[in-house]
């Protein structure tokens, strides 16, 4: 396999990025889940007042993973990278993508002057579970998520 190669997101790549997403909605059992159109990913991205970055991962010019992040304000820690996805396309997994695209995430938070990164992963995802608990990661017990969809 060809060295990965790790990059800031570009407006060509949502397209790719969605699939990946589309991917991980797959794998999370909720393929019905994802409703965002590729216009307003793009715009979201890349409009005029973007809300997320990212990082994708490369491997013989095909995006073979991403990780999409955005600010969140903690009251009580400050400024803080929230990661909203780390996606590894299946037949890449267990390569050490995840790992070169949350360090690179990682990086980016402490060059910006965030005080930490936080977030989620499914009870029963334990490939992820090992993987964050590699980093000593904090699992919050007792907190439910909370939602509401307009």
């Amino acid at each position: 396999m060809t060295k990965p190669i790790i990059r800031e997101a570009i407006r060509s790549d949502c397209p790719r990025m969605l699939e990946l997403i589309h991917e991980l909605a797959i794998f999370e059992k909720a393929p019905d889940e994802v409703t965002v159109s590729l216009s307003e990913f793009e715009d979201a991205g890349f409009g005029k007042s973007p809300v997320w970055g990212a990082f994708v991962a490369e491997v013989e010019g095909e995006i073979v993973g991403i990780s999409l992040y955005y600010t969140r304000y903690s009251t009580w820690k400050g400024r803080r990278l929230y990661l909203e996805d780390l996606i590894v396309t299946e037949n890449m997994r267990g390569s050490g993508i995840g790992k070169l695209l949350f360090d690179k995430t990682l990086a980016y938070g402490k060059q910006c002057g965030y005080h930490g990164m936080v977030w989620q992963v499914l009870d029963w995802n334990e490939p992820a579970i090992k993987f964050y608990e590699k980093y000593k990661a904090d699992f919050d017990a007792g907190w439910l998520n909370v939602s509401i969809t307009y």
